[in-house]
Order: C-alpha cells, then sequence, then structure tokens
C-alpha cells in the first residue's frame, strides 16, 4: 500500500507543533481514517533518520529530538538542573531496576534508612509514583518509576534501563566488584521476565 503523501506531512505537523511526545492514538485521532499510522510514523523515522532531528520513540510515544551528535551546539540553550544528591540517585536505581518496592525493601538494599525528603524529591520530579499495596501484613505502599522518568531519561521501556557494563563503560560505575549500582544492574542482567506489578500487590 503506498502511503499517501498528505498523510504523511499531516503527522509531521502534529510532530512539530506538539509540546511533548504523542501517543499513536492522538494521530488516529487527528489524520484521516484511512491513514495507515504505524506505516506513517516508519517512514517519518526513516527520513529523520539522518537529520538534525530525529524522530524517536520514548515511553510508547513519539516525538521530534535533537540528534544526540548535535547536541552539544544546544549546551547554552539547556536549562541548570540541580543534581540529585546520592540518596536521591540510589533511591531512584533501586525503584527502576527493582519495581515495584516497597519504603522497607529500599532501606534494606541501601543498608540506610530513607529520609522523607528523599522521596519527595523523586515525587517533585515526577519521576516516581505510588504502585499499588502488597497484600501482607501492613499493606505497604509500592512504588514504581513513571512515563515521565522514562522520557526523561531517553528510554522507550523500563526493560531498556542499562546493565552493569553498560554503566561502566560510560564511566558512571567505578570498576570495583561492589557498590550498589553494579548489584543492581547485575540484578536486572539476570531477569529475563518484564517487570510489572507483582501478582500479590493490590492497586491503590
Amino acid at each position: 500500500m503506498t502511503l499517501d503523501p498528505e498523510h504523511v506531512r499531516m503527522a509531521e505537523a502534529l510532530l512539530f507543533a506538539a509540546s511533548e511526545p504523542l501517543d499513536e492514538a492522538t494521530f488516529v485521532a487527528r489524520l484521516p481514517e484511512e491513514a495507515d499510522i504505524p506505516a506513517i510514523l516508519a517512514a517519518l523515522e526513516e527520513q529523520y533518520r539522518h537529520k538534525g532531528v530525529n524522530l524517536t520513540k520514548l515511553a510508547g510515544k513519539w516525538c521530534l529530538l535533537t540528534a544526540p551528535d548535535l547536541a552539544w551546539m544546544l549546551e547554552e540553550e539547556r536549562e541548570t538542573s540541580r543534581r540529585l544528591s546520592r540518596a536521591a540517585l540510589e533511591t531512584l536505581a533501586i525503584i527502576a531496576y527493582h519495581q515495584p518496592c516497597t519504603r522497607a525493601e529500599i532501606e534494606e538494599i541501601r543498608g540506610v534508612g530513607l529520609s522523607r525528603g528523599t522521596m519527595d524529591v523523586l515525587f517533585e520530579a515526577g519521576w516516581i509514583r505510588p504502585r499499588g499495596r502488597r497484600r501482607t501484613p501492613g499493606r505497604p505502599v509500592t512504588y514504581g518509576v513513571t512515563e515521565e522518568f522514562l522520557i526523561h531519561f531517553g528510554l522507550d521501556d523500563i526493560k531498556d534501563l542499562p546493565g552493569f557494563e553498560e554503566l561502566k563503560a560510560a564511566g558512571l560505575l567505578d570498576t570495583e566488584p561492589s557498590g550498589i549500582f553494579r548489584d543492581l544492574a547485575g540484578a536486572a542482567e539476570g531477569e529475563d521476565e518484564e517487570r510489572s506489578i507483582d501478582p500479590e500487590e493490590e492497586e491503590l
């Protein structure tokens, strides 16, 4: 089936004007009924592959982003962000690699108590959310990462989180055989099935 160039132009216009990534349902609602949305997005992805901006899929949604090799040109335009504390970074990593997990499980992995302020920072950033309650005594709340987390870190799916070797190659890990991130990433590399809501967990 030949793509209608006008449908491709319409999808391109939507992507250009969007202030946030668009899901396929948005294209279905805005484009003519006969438009082949997957084929249109695939065509645009190929069309922009070697241009200054690329069509990228993040968290199951589509957006136009600066080509990675040209990011250096925009450094002066970037907003200055506050760096996460070590406690917040470790907590975020634990939640990302072990979700859904409870506060007690986070503290057990880190080996220290978790301050309320640490979780507040991650909630304010929009990177974590409650996932449900465990059907265990006390019915503790479990936490997981959000769509905003995936988009911010350039991930389409939680399964795209890097493993230990990738983190080390990027200079984000020491080469020492210990450390919380090594343990987390190593554990993730050994998990073949998708992380999802625990069968013994119920929604809030």
